[in-house]
This record gives C-alpha cells, sequence and structure tokens, in this order.
C-alpha cells in the first residue's frame, strides 16, 4: 500500500496492490484512514492494482487513441473542404 497526501489540493491517494485489496489489517486500517481524512476534510482517491497486463493494456489504449485522433483529423479536413467549396 502507497499513501500520499497533497496537502495544496487537500487530496489524499491511495494505492493497493492485489494483496493490499484482500488483506483484512489493510481494510482495518484504511477504514481509520477514511475516517481521519474526513475530519481534516481531505479527499480519499484510491486505485486498485489491476488484473491484467499494464504495458499491454496501455499499447492498446494509445493505439485506439491514435486511431480515433487520425479519424478526427479527416473528418475535420473533409468538413474545412465542405465549406470552401459553398
Amino acid at each position: 500500500m502507497e499513501i500520499n497526501k497533497h496537502e495544496d489540493l487537500g487530496l489524499v491517494d491511495i494505492w493497493l496492490s492485489r494483496e493490499d485489496q484482500t488483506s483484512q489489517e489493510v481494510q482495518d486500517c484504511l477504514r481509520d484512514l477514511y475516517r481521519r481524512c474526513k475530519e481534516e476534510k481531505y479527499t480519499v482517491a484510491v486505485f486498485y492494482s489491476g488484473q491484467k497486463d499494464l504495458a499491454e493494456e496501455t499499447s492498446a489504449l494509445l493505439r485506439y487513441n491514435r486511431r480515433r485522433s487520425a479519424e478526427r483529423a479527416v473528418q475535420w479536413e473533409k468538413a474545412q473542404k465542405r465549406q470552401a467549396s459553398r
């Protein structure tokens, strides 16, 4: 478990490994941390480790975003040509 407190943002981010997610000790610790953060008016963000391969999933997301960006660029160019021909 990794805990980061960002005082300037009023935010506490918590990163949990797969093992942390199933640990009763960690869950008890988190309940206490949530209570303290609420008292101090901090927003808590919890990030859970996933089950899939991070590099593979990130690569797939980047490929999708690149393809979508190219599609939008083509659409924009077509719209510009239509406007110019009016």
